[in-house]
């Protein structure tokens, strides 16, 4: 296959520490455009992961147009997400968004009209569908090594961590919610692809906004995306819990980027009626068993791919081929939806139902 010419729009985090250097290591991707609103971050990562060649823009309205950049990463602010994504849909361009693929269902359904009017891939950031231990855990499932899956729980709390107090990730407007959008798409998006994402039956959630809504007397140790912004927003939850009925297992959860207990848990139980498993998030998983009237217990360890670079290699070659993998979007619609559900639920003080 011939490289193709990438734009990469959005130059902060996530660009530098997973996508730009993802393409730079791929042979099949050439640079093409770096594209920020702050110049200097756009011309920083030309310089440290493009070529010579590479553009550094402000606009990537001005990148549209080239036809010979067929592959696009949009990693921007979740309220950009959408309009991005179908700008350059609409352009020819194959997209790969970063998670959350929008701030809504309605607006993820919006992008997936635009990707098949276009005949194009739009992919989104689920990296943990390219995690070694996490496809090990789903293949164990679907061999039946845990009997019939009836009950999942996940937690993904920290001590004091909310992300850059009064910033993009703590202003509604912009992030489309706090920790649930943040962290917890990962968690249920990982929970659902292990478990060929039943149909959802009812959605009950409760959100709080409690520890950083006095900004000025919320103490905290480190925050990332930092330093607080007191003359900023803070309108999200960093604190959320649901129950989600699927006509296969119930999936539980809690979340917090912070919360008075400083015992941090990011974790998720998959209970069968013959084995279960406890998945450490981003890590190795513990399978529990019995066997002729014995406990087992077994700790599964492994060499772990680099699932960012897996992801953008996988991007590449469907995006060259029209094939649709396991992060089209097409696959992470049920995501999407249980976040709108549990977001309605909690806003409505009552379970939300799907029929």
């Amino acid at each position: 296959m011939e490289p193709v010419k990438v734009a990469i729009i959005g130059c902060g985090t996530i660009a530098n520490s997973a996508h730009g250097p993802s393409y730079a290591k791929n042979p099949l991707a050439k640079i093409a455009y770096c594209v920020d609103i702050i110049p200097e971050r756009a011309k920083a990562l030309a310089a440290k992961f493009g070529d010579a060649e590479t553009v550094a823009l402000t606009d990537y309205h001005d990148m549209l147009s080239d036809e010979s950049v067929t592959v696009v990463s949009v990693c921007v602010p979740n309220a950009l997400h959408a309009p991005i994504s179908i700008d350059c849909l609409n352009a020819g361009k194959n997209v790969l968004c970063e998670k959350p693929a929008a701030m809504t269902y309605a607006e993820v359904l919006t992008m997936k009209e635009a990707a098949d009017r276009n005949g194009r891939i739009l992919n989104i950031g689920v990296v943990n569908r390219f995690n070694t231990a996490v496809n090990n855990v789903r293949d164990l499932i679907k061999a039946g090594e845990l009997g019939e899956l009836y009950q999942i729980y996940c937690s993904f709390r920290a001590h004091r961590s909310i992300p850059g107090l009064g910033g993009q990730f703590t202003t509604k407007a912009k992030a489309g919610g706090g920790v649930l959008i943040d962290w917890g798409v990962h968690f249920i998006d990982l929970i659902l692809y292990c478990i060929d994402a039943p149909a959802v039956k009812t959605v009950s959630g409760v959100t709080h906004s409690r520890l950083g809504r006095n900004m000025k007397d919320y103490a905290y140790t480190s925050m990332w995306a930092g330093p607080p912004d007191y003359s900023g927003t803070y309108d999200v939850e960093e604190f959320v819990t649901g129950l989600v009925r699927t006509e296969g297992p119930t999936i539980t959860l809690n979340g917090a980027w912070a919360q008075n207990i400083n015992e941090p848990a990011m974790f998720i139980e998959f209970m069968g009626d013959k084995a279960g498993i406890k998945l450490q998030y981003g890590g190795k998983f513990t399978l529990y068993s019995t066997k002729n009237g014995m406990l087992t217990e077994t700790v599964c360890d492994m060499a772990m791919a680099d699932m960012f670079y897996d992801e953008i290699d996988a991007f590449i070659h469907c995006a060259q081929t029209g094939e649709k993998i396991r992060s089209n979007v097409d696959e992470i619609l049920r995501t999407a939806l249980i976040m709108d559900g549990l977001y309605a639920s909690a806003e409505k003080g009552q379970e939300v139902a799907f029929t």
